[in-house]
């Protein structure tokens, strides 16, 4: 693996996000002495914040998996995460509402998700789903030591055992054609198979490797931190400042000095210099190319992921309902032409489908009392691809996002106002390439050591983290790539990778 050469002891990371955060923890774990430099107030990037009229908002990702990566992070200085963060499992992980009427409760525990399908679609698919979950275990098992948790200097890094192995359970397949071996209801199909959104890519066409997504959050379990998901970045940047780590907030970066092929120092708007040996940048994409001076030559263009439109809707809490569920998917009808609409022709969804998360199930603080929150997420086309006047038509698209919750979960949206929503235009509006919180699309040629590097010819001690780099888009994979980034300017940590091994 390529590592920084030279010094390395004194390293400014550029970003608060997941990335950064974990960087910096896993660098002073390592004994180097590191800077964050963050353009915002609070820590925390894409998993951002907002408090409106009592209310505690999300305003970034809500569906939380993979504790045990959050677990290594903390471990790298000596901490846990239970000293830091309470953390919460969700049961069931989601609720599947299908436009005929009929709900599954997704559990993680086998039995009681066996007993669930078997009682929604009969013991042959329960069975199915058994050998499913066996096979999406042996996926992640594959994947996270030889390919979500490594670093890659070129493609025939690839060229390991355990690229035959992914190859030999069908991971270079399509996704849904490899689920559909184990589970042929169309309903469940799309339970195992609707992560592809995360990735950009119709699940027909998507890789089957990318169905360790479905491990995640259907095997591994979904959390939730109580204070709701900034509590996350909180947490970290807490032990980060415990450790050693030195923060500058409203510190936007304005250049990095250079001396031939390394960087000298990180400037900032407000008129800082650091002295760095190395940087690590979470950046967005275009906005590190243009501190380096350079753009890497790629043979095909960057693919930019689908976007979103997300409504936070504050409402009577209902009185008396059996619904309990922390994140409902509400599919469409139209499910296959989703993915047509807002990946291909650049359209909103005509038969929305919708994930609705009510955070103050998992902690009341986070609404005024005897009001409930509700997080609404609908798939939308990105900026190059769409062609939606966001500024004009969003009111007009969040009442029939609302309506859709109403018709379909009637126990919710009594007495509702409209707290805060972001459209792709507000994500461009961020600087997120595309208008995209998502980053780059998980295509074959954006994928490994097909995806942007987290190293830069020419330039030997800057690193990139985050979502647009290796391993991709999510919050444990965002973490990880922290992890990497460290792991350029240190070398692997031992600790790190016997953990991992042992998983």
């Amino acid at each position: 693996m390529r590592t920084v050469p030279g010094s390395s002891d004194r390293v400014v990371v550029v970003g608060a996000g997941l990335a950064g955060l974990s960087a910096a923890l896993h660098l002073a774990g390592r004994g180097r002495q590191v800077t964050v430099v963050e353009r915002g107030a609070h820590p925390g990037g894409r998993m951002g914040r907002a408090d409106v009229g009592g209310y505690q908002l999300d305003t970034g990702p809500t569906v939380l998996t993979m504790p045990d990566i959050i677990d290594d992070t903390f471990a790298a200085v000596g901490e846990s995460t239970a000293s830091r963060l309470d953390l919460l499992p969700v049961l069931p992980a989601y609720r599947a509402s299908f436009s005929d009427g009929s709900t599954l409760d997704v559990h993680t525990d086998p039995h009681a998700m066996t007993a669930e399908i078997e009682r929604f679609a009969g013991p042959k698919e329960a069975q199915g789903y058994l050998r499913l979950r066996q096979w999406l275990t042996r996926l992640y098992q594959i994947e996270f030591d030889g390919f979500i948790n490594a670093n890659f200097d070129s493609p025939l890094s690839l060229l390991t055992p355990q690229l035959a192995r992914l190859a030999a359970i069908g991971g270079f397949r399509s996704w849904e054609p490899m689920v559909r071996r184990f589970i042929t209801d169309e309903r469940l199909l799309r339970v195992f198979t609707f992560q592809a959104l995360y990735v950009g890519v119709p699940p027909k066409r998507a890789l089957a490797a990318y169905a360790v997504i479905a491990y995640m959050d259907t095997v591994s379990g979904v959390y939730f931190p109580r204070g709701g998901m900034r509590a996350l970045p909180d947490a970290m940047a807490a032990a980060a400042r415990d450790a050693g780590v030195e923060f500058h907030y409203n510190a936007p970066v304005s250049e990095l000095e250079r001396s031939g092929s390394r960087v000298t120092a990180v400037r900032t708007v407000t008129g800082e210099r650091f002295a760095a040996d190395a940087v690590i940048l979470t950046t967005e994409l275009h906005d590190t190319y243009r501190l380096l001076g350079r753009t890497p030559r790629r043979l095909l263009k960057l693919r930019p992921a689908p976007s979103a439109v997300v409504a936070h809707i504050g409402c009577r809490a209902p009185e008396h309902t059996a619904d309990q569920s922390h994140h409902t998917i509400l599919f469409g009808d139209a499910w296959d032409r989703t993915f047509d609409e807002i990946i291909d022709e650049g359209r909103p969804m005509a038969d929305p489908s919708l994930l609705v998360t009510r955070p103050a199930l998992g902690d009341p603080a986070l609404a005024p009392s005897g009001r409930e929150l509700l997080y609404v997420l609908a798939p939308a086309p990105n900026m190059t691809v769409g062609h939606k006047d966001w500024d004009a038509e969003s009111a007009e698209y969040t009442d029939h996002m609302l309506g859709t919750v109403r018709a379909r979960l009637p126990h919710l949206g009594e007495d509702a106002e409209l707290l805060h929503v972001t459209t792709p235009m507000d994500w461009a509006r961020q600087g997120m390439m595309a208008g995209t919180p998502f980053a780059l699309s998980h295509t074959f040629g954006q994928t490994g050591p097909f995806r942007p590097g987290n190293t830069i010819r020419g330039i030997d001690n800057a690193i990139l983290a985050g979502s647009s780099t290796v391993p991709g888009v999510g919050i444990p994979t965002a973490i990880v790539s922290g992890r990497l980034a460290a792991d350029r300017i240190t070398g692997s940590d031992s600790r790190t990778q016997a953990r991992a091994l042992s998983q």
